[in-house]
């Protein structure tokens, strides 16, 4: 899969390249005498040297990338080993049904997120808003049933302290939904960024690149979220 979603930001910026040589030629066409275009004799020039189209969303989102898996591989590590120490007060209990609805909720804002993803660069500008603006929305119903099923084990009578189990759950899932909604502020300023549609060439080539970023973040999240749940309720 990795290797498929890099072939076709690949692609992507690759015709994208090609639109900044075209626009780069038809703004220096009607550029005048100084610009080397109608009076001119001088030929397209490039809009930006190598130095400049360095791939800094890229870089960003690895970094963050590896923040997040070391701060949930610790928080899962410390889980494991309370959870095989047998102590008396782990006390483990049936997870609310509010988990599986969160489960179901963040697959589809996955879902949604990819089909923008596919459908920027096929400049289908309402379906990009419309796709981004549902897995945002769907980021939001995650962290609701999030606050759903923690009310939900407070009226069960499991807290915080008390039973390991119980504070780990509640741990791990605020964690999580925290850098969700780290996700959900990513979500909007690609929601911004592309609203309106873009005839630049190296515009459309940064959209697609924070775009591909923030994909990995959303997508890595929902699988951290995954391997809450196999935790939480089948290692117990």
């Amino acid at each position: 899969m990795r290797a498929g979603l890099v072939q076709t930001v690949a692609e992507g910026e690759l015709k994208t390249k090609r639109r900044v040589s075209r626009f780069a030629g038809s703004s220096s066409s009607r550029s005048g005498p100084n610009g080397g275009g109608e009076n001119g004799g001088g030929g397209p020039q490039p809009p930006e040297n190598d130095q400049q189209n360095i791939d800094k969303a890229k870089i960003v989102a690895w970094f963050v990338l590896l923040i997040v898996l070391m701060t949930f591989g610790g928080l899962v590590g410390a889980y494991v080993v309370v959870a095989t120490n047998s102590a008396i007060e782990w006390k483990p209990f049936t997870l609310p049904s509010q988990v599986w609805v969160s489960t179901a909720v963040i697959l589809i804002s996955s879902g949604f997120y990819e089909a923008g993803k596919k459908a920027l660069p096929r400049e289908k500008i309402v379906s990009t808003r419309v796709y981004f603006v549902a897995a945002a929305v769907f980021g939001f119903a995650f962290i609701a049933s999030q606050f759903l099923a923690w009310l939900a084990l407070s009226e069960r009578g499991f807290y915080l302290s008390g039973n390991p189990y119980a504070g780990f759950f509640y741990l791990l899932t605020a964690a999580h939904a925290l850098h969700v909604f780290g996700g959900i502020v990513a979500l909007g300023a690609i929601i911004t960024r592309t609203w309106y549609p873009t005839s630049i060439g190296s515009e459309m080539l940064y959209r697609l690149r924070l775009v591909r970023a923030v994909g990995w973040y959303w997508h890595f999240i929902g699988g951290i979220w995954l391997v809450l749940l196999a935790a939480l309720g089948f290692w117990k």
